[in-house]
């Protein structure tokens, strides 16, 4: 029941309505009995800024930002940490007695979400496939927690001066990573992740021709389905995984960044399969 005392939190986003995220943490609020919600509110990119400060004024715990808002809503914050400096990108503001904290939890999630599945990256031949914002934050993970001298990421972008300054900035994290001029390497790679968004319609090309791939490599994407690139590389022998452990880990820590206790992951997780099945 929302009393007078409820606590808001919740999602910044243009679109907001496909979102599964209010399904997600307001069963983990649910489990543990703590009175709090979690909505959805579609922001126009004019009235962020009106937004952000709604945050303050109506003493919300913290808000969730989602495309197309995650770059520009720094300019609204007063504090961001060093992870999100280096994305570029806030996906998670805490309200901390009125001031406003990003974070980016995206890169942690992605990593969280590889472990669970036993799968480990280090001391591998990582080929990220897109220098946008995710692959910003997977590779600072990959390149800061998991890269050692038998290891290495490769990035590949269409976009020759978005990945450049992607590879620059991580050679500031890591010496062990390596701007692609294109996919051939991937063949030569020990997990390949798709950090674009090709595969969210059925029409998208694959973002790289499975003919490259070897049954034997494990295939991540960041988009929350079985998409026909997964699919593919699942036939082939490889091990896949798709974005739906990201969206959760993410979530789950942006809850604690809130809440500042342990969230019921299973409970979580269960909402968040629950809601893509009806989705």
């Amino acid at each position: 029941m929302i009393t007078a005392r409820t606590i808001t939190t919740g999602l910044f986003g243009y679109p907001v309505e496909h979102s599964l995220s209010p399904a997600m943490h307001n069963a983990g609020f649910k489990h543990l009995g703590i009175d709090y919600r979690y909505l959805a509110f579609s922001v126009s990119p004019e009235m962020l800024g009106d937004a952000v400060r709604g945050i303050r004024a109506m003493n919300f715990a913290g808000v969730n930002v989602t495309i197309p808002h995650k770059e520009n809503v720094i300019a609204f914050l007063d504090e961001v940490d060093e992870e999100a400096k280096f994305i570029g990108a806030v996906n998670t503001i805490k309200n901390d007695g009125g001031r406003l904290l990003g974070y980016n939890t995206d890169g942690r999630g992605f990593m969280r979400s590889l472990e669970e599945s036993g799968i480990s990256p280090g001391g591998k031949k990582v080929f990220i496939i897109g220098a946008g914002g995710a692959s910003r934050a997977i590779s600072y993970y990959l390149c800061k927690e998991t890269l050692n001298e038998d290891g290495r990421v490769s990035i590949f972008d269409v976009d020759g001066p978005k990945l450049q300054s992607l590879v620059s900035d991580l050679r500031h994290v890591s010496p062990y990573v390596y701007a692609e001029s294109g996919l051939e390497k991937v063949s030569e790679s020990d997990v390949v992740i798709n950090a674009t968004p090709l595969g969210l319609k059925a029409s998208d090309p694959l973002p790289v021709d499975v003919a490259l791939l070897k049954g034997t490599q494990t295939v991540c994407d960041v988009i929350y389905k079985e998409t026909p690139f997964l699919e593919k590389a699942g036939n082939l022998g490889c091990v896949t995984k798709h974005g739906l452990g990201m969206l959760l880990w993410q979530g789950v820590i942006a809850f604690e960044i809130w809440t500042g206790l342990k969230p019921p992951v299973e409970v979580m997780r269960n909402a968040l399969v629950e809601g893509f099945k009806n989705h």
